[in-house]
Parts: structure tokens; sequence; C-alpha cells
């Protein structure tokens, strides 16, 4: 679908990639990954045709249709999320309005015998298989099932998209793209603005999806869930395994042992012939096995092995000052933006040492409780900070504030006091900013190295309690690695707000889960609280919420009330589902016939001849095969949802 023939990027003199070859299949799950600045964002760009390379092409079928996601994107104000979501639907809107017109057209005119009112019958009927075809009849639901799926409530649908953060908004462009059905998706951090509820439907998705998707992600059971090919883009080139991330990294790190075992081997044969051929020079009745073995030295293919960058970051956080036993206390905390209660009666404690993890959709009050506790958000009710707690906060939107016309060093320098201050080159080298690079603009920097220097400004100074808001955000694997690393070693309090299950597990010991305007404390990992949540199905853990305070009798028919609510709104989607399979079957049906009648027609030679004298023939045969090719697909979508939901 999309071929790639010795692409070349140069920036500035040095080369992001360097003859870089493959192919782009379809159905395939490709993860595209490497460190942050290795290009990942720029080759996505370039197969969406958003950059040019500087050598080498990129060639994109003729049916072929591309959904881009980028990091970053204006979205379009003054439209509600439904109407703004509905753009995705183009050629379904402008068939409305045809069908629509010709609708007006048969009702009003009386010359029924002419054929321009035959014309518009024919027309008609065209408008409107197309319209069945490209899901026009299930528009409305299928934009609810993706908004829905993607974190949206059905009182969000007629909010503006202006009364959104940027993260709602990169969620409602990513629902067009879902619902455009392209045939390649091309997805950058997809998950950075959603939460783990979100992330598990997309995985479903993207699973079922029946196009090809190419997706950058830095969160590894994500691209473990969904890919089954990984390309590795380092050091200029590529590495292309036909393996999720986790066993490419596996099969990544046997292929160079099994280089370099190949290379020591090679390199002893090499000595000892070279060895040979100067022992043999020496006498002259050796001296034509000598350049035998010459010759033969001269054809041997040298083996490579392949470069690795090591490079990563090397830290730890400053060791944390004493505080008291309480750290953090709560007291029927609330807080309301206008008539919008965002969360109420919160009580919690948080003492010395414990490590908390903030999870639950966005929306709920993760990132707001963070600035509350750090003292840059107003609240209601009591919350007391504890004896000697000093708080470092790392917001979401972190990179974002940093001041773009500011050089790297300059960052740290200005803010950098005593003993640190001599040693700013140090300690961006370790964050990975050596040589020019601190003398690079803030603005230029890709979001990694943005999130990089900002992790950096927290190091200046030691704090007792850590408040890291989505701090793996743009950052590499092993980045990543290095982070979630200083964080285990680290000796003061921790609170983390993530959507990252992989960076989670293993690092805190209570979570704090934000559902329907309140908070309820699990203890245990991140796995431990998952795990209880797929038991206890969701919905029924809201139910139970609602039947807080009932008697037995009244729990068990709201029970059962929610129970009947639930399994009539799936079978209401399961009829609707399986009418959609039944319409693409009908048109499968359509469209077999009438290729069957056209190669029927061709195999007259008579008529085979006439139709070498007019395109339009074969042209109509073609169209009718590409018809036919994606409504197969668009069949093998539906019934996987039919499946899915039986």
């Amino acid at each position: 679908m999309i071929s790639v023939n010795r692409l070349s990027v140069q920036f500035g003199g040095s080369a992001l990639f360097d003859d870089v070859s493959f192919l782009v299949n379809a159905r395939d799950r490709i993860g595209l990954t490497g460190k942050n600045g290795a290009g990942k964002s720029t080759m996505l760009k370039i197969l969406a045709k958003q950059q040019q390379p500087s050598e080498g092409e990129v060639a994109i079928q003729n049916d072929c249709t591309l959904g881009y996601l980028p990091q970053e994107m204006h979205l379009r104000l003054g439209k509600t999320v439904f109407d703004e979501t509905e753009t995705a639907f183009v050629e379904a809107k402008e068939l409305e309005k045809k069908i629509e017109y010709y609708n007006e057209q048969l009702a009003t005119r009386t010359d029924y015998e002419s054929d321009s009112y035959s014309d518009l019958i024919v027309k008609l009927n065209e408008a409107n298989e197309r319209y069945n075809m490209i899901g026009g009849y299930t528009m409305q639901a299928d934009i609810e099932l993706v908004l829905f799926g993607l974190g949206f409530e059905r009182k969000d649908l007629n909010r503006l998209t202006d009364e959104f953060s940027g993260g709602w908004r990169m969620r409602i462009e990513l629902a067009k793209i879902l619902l455009q059905k392209p045939s390649v998706m091309l997805l950058d951090e997809p998950t950075n603005h959603l939460d783990i509820e979100s992330i598990q439907w997309l995985e479903d998705f993207l699973k079922n999806y029946a196009g090809a998707v190419v997706l950058v992600s830095h969160d590894k059971a994500f691209l473990d869930n969904i890919t089954t090919r990984t390309i590795e883009i380092s050091l200029g080139k590529i590495y292309d395994y036909k393996a999720n991330y986790s066993k490419y990294v596996q099969l990544r790190k046997e292929r160079r042992e099994q280089q370099q075992a190949a290379f020591a081997n090679q390199e002893k044969y090499i000595e000892h012939t070279e060895m040979l051929i100067n022992k043999f020079r020496a006498k002259a009745s050796k001296a034509s096995m000598a350049q035998s073995l010459i010759k033969k030295l001269d054809k041997i293919e040298r083996i490579e092995v392949d470069e690795e960058d090591n490079a990563t970051l090397r830290f730890k956080f400053p060791p944390a000052p004493r505080s008291g036993k309480v750290v953090v206390e709560a007291e029927n905390v609330a807080k309301r933006y206008g008539d919008k209660t965002i969360f109420s009666n919160v009580d919690f404690m948080i003492e010395r040492e414990e490590r908390i993890a903030f999870v639950g959709k966005n929306g709920e009050g993760k990132s707001t409780l963070s600035k509350i506790i750090a003292g840059v958000e107003s609240h209601e009710g009591k919350l007391q900070i504890g004896y000697n707690v000093s708080i470092g906060y790392f917001a979401q939107n972190q990179a974002e504030i940093l001041d773009g016309e500011k050089t790297v060093f300059q960052t740290i320098d200005d803010v950098a006091e005593g003993e640190v201050r001599k040693n700013v080159r140090s300690l961006l080298g370790s964050f990975l900013f050596g040589g020019d690079a601190i003398d690079k603009k803030v603005k230029v920097l890709s979001g990694g190295e943005k999130n990089r220097l900002a992790l950096c400004k927290l190091l200046l100074q030691p704090y007792n309690l850590l408040i890291m808001d989505e701090p793996t955000n743009h950052l590499d694997m092993r980045s990543k690695e290095m982070l979630k690393t200083a964080l285990l070693n680290y000796d003061g309090t921790l609170i983390v707000v993530s959507h990252d299950r992989d960076f989670l597990q293993g690092l805190t010991g209570k979570v704090f889960e934000f559902r329907n305007g309140n908070i309820k404390t699990h203890i245990g990992d991140l796995q431990e609280f998952l795990a209880s949540r797929k038991i206890q199905n969701l919905a029924q853990l809201e139910v139970k919420t609602q039947a807080n305070g009932l008697k037995k009798e009244d729990k068990e028919k709201l029970d059962a009330k929610h129970e009947h609510e639930a399994k009539k709104k799936q079978e209401k989607e399961l009829k609707h589902a399986q009418n959609a399979v039944e319409k693409s079957e009908k048109e499968i049906e359509r469209l077999e016939k009438l290729i069957k009648e056209m190669d029927d027609n061709l195999l007259d030679p008579v008529y085979y001849q006439e139709a070498l004298k007019d395109n339009s023939v074969f042209e109509r045969y073609n169209e009718l095969k590409s018809s036919l090719e994606k409504e197969l697909l668009l069949w093998e979508e539906r019934q996987a949802v039919v499946e899915r939901l039986q």
C-alpha cells in the first residue's frame, strides 16, 4: 500500500535517515519506535505527505487513503463536539444533499416519461447505494460509539469544542480519523491524552480494524497489545522485525549477540590467515600460496555488527529531607467550576514515603487535585500540608510552558543556585543534552526533549513530596525506564498521575480511583487494581455506587433494572450491527452479480473488441472491482463488531 524507497532526510548537515526502505502492507500493525529525536514523527509526516524527504520517494497506491494524527494540531472552534466529529463523513454529507435534491426534483416534476426523469431515478438509486455502502445510514450511531469509547458522555455531544482542553480536542480528531476508516492510519502518540479505560477501548478498535495501522507510542503495553511488526529508527537506520515491541527487543538482542560472535570468529580467522600470509611471503616456494590466501581474504564479506545507540538518561533525585509523618490530609475537599462539580466530600490522608497512583477517566479531577495539593489551584474544604513538606510539582503541560526563546542551557542556568550552577553542563549531559545541543532553542526541541528538560529542572533542589502529572508523555522507552528507576530509588513521598500501565506497574503501593465525583482508595499496585476492575464489571461498580444507602430489596431491584437496561442496550446494538452486516452482504451480492455479467459479456469476442474502443467499459469494470474490495473490508469490520457484541 505504501512503498518507502531509499529515503534520506538531512537536517543541518547531518542525516536523520540515510537510504531507508520498507513497505507498509494491508492489515499491517506497525509500531514505529526509537529514541526521542530519532525521527519517528518526521517519518510519519513523510508517509502522510506532510513533509518531503531530502532524497528518495514514498509511493502510495492510487486507491489508498491516509488518516494522520499528529502530536500537535489546531482544531477549528465554534462547533459542537458532534458536529465537528461529523465532518469526518465528507462524502456522506455531500450524498445527503444530492439525495435530498433528487427526491425534491422527482416530487415536483411531472415529465414522467422523459429521459431526464429516468436519469434522475438512476442517479438517486446510485446515490442511495453509495450512501449505504459508506455507512451513511449508521453514521450517527457510529459517531456516538467512537466518541463514547474515547471517554465522551452524551451530555458532551452538544457542547462547543471551545469548552474542552487540548487533550479532549485531540480525542475529537482521533475520533474523526477512526470514523473515516482510511486504508492506513498514521497515529503519533494517540494515547498521550487518553485515560486507561479509553486506551483499552482504542486497543480493541485497532486490533479489529480492517486497514493498516502505523503508530508511534511510548506505551509498551499498548504497542504489545496491538502491533505485530516493529520498525525501530536508530542512528539513521531502521530495524524491521515481524514481532511486537517486547518480542522485538528480545530478537534484536539475540541478533546482535549472534553478530558479535560471528564477528569475533571472523576476526580470529582473518588474524590467522594474515599470519600465514606473512609467514609464506618470506619463502619463495610458498609465494603462490601467500597470493592465494590474499585473494581469498579479499573476497571475504566482512561481518558488521549493528550499531547501537546506548546513550540514555543518567540521574537520580536528590535525597528527600525528612518530613512529618502526615504529608497531606484532606477533609471534605471539593472543587467546582461555576455550576460544574469536579469532585466533592473528598477525605484522605497521605503519609510519609507512601507511593500513590491517581487513576480514572479524564475530567474526573486527577490533575485538578494534583494542582490543589501543589498549591496552584483553589478549593473548598480543608487540605493541610504536613510539617516540613517541600513539594516538587511536574505539571502535565510542563514541557509546553518552557520559554521557547531560551536555549537549553539558559533554561537551567537561570534557575540553578549554589553548587548546582557550577555543574549545569554536567547535569544537562546526564539528560542527553551534550555538545551543541545545549545551545538549541527550546522551541525547536521534540516533545520528548522538552519533557527531559522539564525533568532536569525538577532536580535543581531536593523535595520530599513529588507530584508527577503525566511525566512520561513523549518520553522514549529508555528514558521512561530510567525515570521509573529514579522514582523507585526516590526516598520521599510520591504521587503519580499516569495512563501508562507499564510505567505505573510496581511503582506505587496504593491507587486513588477518581470516579463519579469522588475518590476511592485501593490498596495494592496498578495490576491488582485492574484485575479487580475486570472481575467486577465497570457497569456493576457504578450500580453499586448508586445503590449505597438503599435497603437490600431496593438494591436488588436497582441491580435488576440496570441489568435489564444494559441487556436491552446490548441487544439494540447487536441488532443494529447485524443490520449493517446484512446491508453489506446485499451490496456484495449486487456487485458480484454486476461483475459476473461484465465477465460474461467480455467473453464475447465482438463485445470485447467494442469494449477496447470504449475505455469507459473497463473503467466501470475496475470501479466495480474496487467497490467490491472495499465492501468486503467493510463487511469484515462490521462482522467483527457483531462477534464482539455476541
